[in-house]
């Protein structure tokens, strides 16, 4: 529930909604890979509560990730695609901003920081790349692989609303909730992102069992989702699973027309043990870009993909090469 004090800022940002980009065949957006596993693992930079946003407050840090998204932007110029590029702001909301000592200005000016340096990082590229729109990623309150159960939807409203209100000030083309591992959860961001009248997705985790970490089937979430929210959200995704994962639960029911994206991990393994690693596992690109080829051919309404944890650039330009051919 967004407070009545915060209703009376910028009352003109609630007039309506913003537009996003329907389906439009043969047009394609690539977002960004495992920007997180790839800036920890393969280029050093330590990420306490697995917030990335600090990163850009030191030059050197600064510059690798610069370096990241323009090897990335080059992927989606070869090959003619748009570009949905989000980045840094999975962890700037309250309770994660407390954590890393963040006060309520700090964590705003620091949500305003990270889509401004998506601005400009992808400047030089905007004769090159037909479209590119930018979104603010809003992650779980708690733990991505948890069950998700200890928040209510009011509860999930007021508390996203907080970061929701900084990226509406931002002019974020969409909100991405993204890791989502329960249905009241997301219901109440969607909620939040309606009352804002913002463009939202929400973005699903399956786990080895094929199903939200919450015991939630892909299905029933989306459904519920839906129920609940008089289908407000732009479309749903999945995120954060690799096909081994999230195959089993696809579908060729009226449900699965909500989904548009799938972001994948690198690496056939379980989430939890590929997250003690301590190491960048990258999987095998090349089977990747095959893999997501065949579910895009099998489900040619999905226009939005990209990469999650483990994958890069590489990953990316094997997924981008196959998207022409996923027209049936």
């Amino acid at each position: 529930m967004i407070s009545k004090d915060s209703q009376i800022i910028e009352v003109s940002l609630y007039m309506r909604r913003s537009a996003f980009p329907g389906f439009k065949p043969g047009r394609y957006f690539l977002t960004e890979g495992g920007i997180e596993t790839e800036i920890m693992y393969k280029w050093g930079f330590e990420m306490p509560e697995f917030a990335m946003f600090p990163l850009l407050e030191k030059a050197d840090s600064r510059q690798a990730i610069a370096a990241m998204y323009r090897r990335y932007l080059d992927v989606v110029s070869k090959y003619g695609h748009s570009a949905l590029i989000g980045g840094f702001d999975y962890r700037a909301s309250p309770d994660w901003g407390a954590k890393l000592g963040y006060s309520t200005s700090a964590l705003r000016e620091a949500n305003l920081g990270a889509i401004q340096f998506l601005r400009d990082v992808s400047a030089p590229y905007r004769y090159d790349i037909p479209k590119m729109l930018y979104t603010g990623y809003v992650g779980p309150r708690g733990d991505a692989y948890g069950n998700g159960q200890g928040m209510s939807i009011n509860e999930a409203e007021d508390y996203h609303s907080v970061q929701l209100l900084t990226l509406k000030e931002a002019g974020v083309d969409l909100v991405w909730a993204v890791t989502f591992n329960n249905p009241a959860e997301a219901i109440g961001v969607v909620k939040a992102a309606r009352l804002l009248h913002m463009p939202i997705a929400v973005s699903f985790s399956l786990n080895s069992q094929h199903c939200l970490s919450s015991g939630v089937k892909l299905a029933d979430a989306v459904k519920i989702v839906d129920i609940a929210t008089d289908k407000y959200p732009e479309f749903f995704s999945l995120n954060c699973s690799h096909p081994y994962e999230f195959e089993p639960a696809l579908s060729h029911e009226d449900w699965m027309k909500r989904i548009r994206s799938i972001r994948p991990n690198a690496a056939k393994m379980d989430k939890i043990a590929l997250c003690k690693l301590g190491r960048l596992e990258e999987g095998d690109p090349v089977e990747l870009g095959t893999l997501m080829a065949d579910v895009g051919r099998r489900y040619p309404h999905m226009d939005i993909w990209g990469g999650c944890c483990g994958t890069g650039h590489v990953h990316l330009e094997e997924i981008a090469r196959h998207l022409p051919s996923m027209v049936t």
